[in-house]
């Protein structure tokens, strides 16, 4: 008998330490693969849905543990984002970080990005939102308005920058978030100079994106800043070749035809006076800049510079400005450039 109760006691430690040993691995036991970096969850997803996309994705080794240990630590609720995965985590690790929402942010940097169309495409990369939605708020007349802008000048809202926000985020917290840097980035010693030029914070954007279409060397934007600002003051036409090549929507363009200049769009500064109704291209922070501080001159005319250094020759008067076209005309022609 005394061998019995022996052989029993072991028994059930031995089945004790199996059931903890079974509970440990299941719970603390390293579970989360290789196979993947990290794991999206969507707005508005279940649990079924995020226990079939780990499954699909071979996130970890077993299955059944995992949706074993969810249930016993009562993981319900979804919370959307972008989440880190560490090869060896165990359920317990992995669930606590996904039932705290404990994702990893994203970095957004982004800068002269022409189109607002490219721009919806680069963040539909970046984010939970697609480029749809994004698109469909900048073109929204009414939410424009809402933030004291027009379909066409939303785009300035966008400073280039690098920022930190979540994947999940959508296309409205975006907005929000950018609308929030602009305020910041326009100080009060920024809108008195945008003041000091009679120009609003939008319409220093719009110009800026057009000095800095013309640029090649950051050095150059204050004096061209500085004379289409001079145009602007005497009433003439900016004259602006990338103007005409965003009317045309053709940016394989290299050589302005004197067809071109006669197309018919508000953005055509040949055709129309003024600034454009928005920019031409996301403006660098440096063009803003340079607008804001341009160099005072008495230019009125530019044209690049025969020798194809990105630099260009500036005039006063339009003999002189002749001569310096000309000579790039036939650069061109030498170079065999027609379009």
């Amino acid at each position: 008998m005394k061998k019995f109760w022996i052989a029993l006691v072991v028994i059930v430690l031995l089945s004790l330490a199996g059931t903890g040993i079974f509970y440990y691995l299941r719970f603390f036991g390293p579970n989360v693969t290789d196979k993947q970096e990290h794991l999206y969850i969507k707005t508005g997803a279940t649990l079924d849905e995020v226990y079939k996309s780990i499954t699909r994705q071979g996130i970890v080794k077993d299955t059944t543990s995992f949706l074993q240990s969810a249930q016993s630590m009562k993981f319900v609720k979804v919370k959307p984002g972008k989440y880190r995965l560490k090869s060896g985590m165990s359920n317990r690790n992995f669930i606590n970080m996904l039932k705290s929402g404990n994702q990893e942010p994203v970095t957004l940097a982004f800068h002269n990005i022409r189109l607002k169309d490219q721009f919806a495409g680069f963040i539909s990369k970046k984010i939970e939102a697609d480029s749809v939605s994004v698109l469909r708020l900048l073109d929204s007349s009414k939410f424009a308005q809402q933030y004291g802008f027009t379909t066409d000048n939303i785009y300035t809202v966008f400073i280039p920058n690098s920022y930190q926000l979540y994947w999940n985020t959508s296309a409205e917290k975006l907005f929000t978030r950018m609308y929030a840097n602009y305020k910041k980035f326009w100080t009060p010693e920024r809108k008195q100079k945008a003041e000091a030029l009679k120009l609003t914070p939008q319409e220093v954007s719009v110009l800026a994106s057009i000095v800095d279409a013309e640029a090649l060397h950051d050095d150059e934007m204050p004096t061209i800043a500085g004379l289409y600002l001079n145009r602007l003051n005497k009433g003439m036409k900016l004259q602006s070749d990338p103007t005409v090549i965003f009317a045309l929507n053709d940016f394989t363009i290299k050589r302005v035809l004197n067809r071109d200049l006669i197309t018919n769009s508000p953005y055509n500064t040949y055709f129309y006076k003024g600034l454009p109704p928005g920019p031409i291209m996301m403006p660098s922070v440096n063009a803003i800049n340079a607008v804001l501080d341009y160099k005072k001159n008495d230019y009125l005319y530019m044209c690049a510079k025969a020798d194809f250094s990105g630099n260009h020759a500036f005039a006063t008067n339009e003999t002189e400005h002749r001569v310096n076209a000309k000579a790039f005309q036939q650069a061109l022609n030498d170079r065999n450039i027609k379009r």
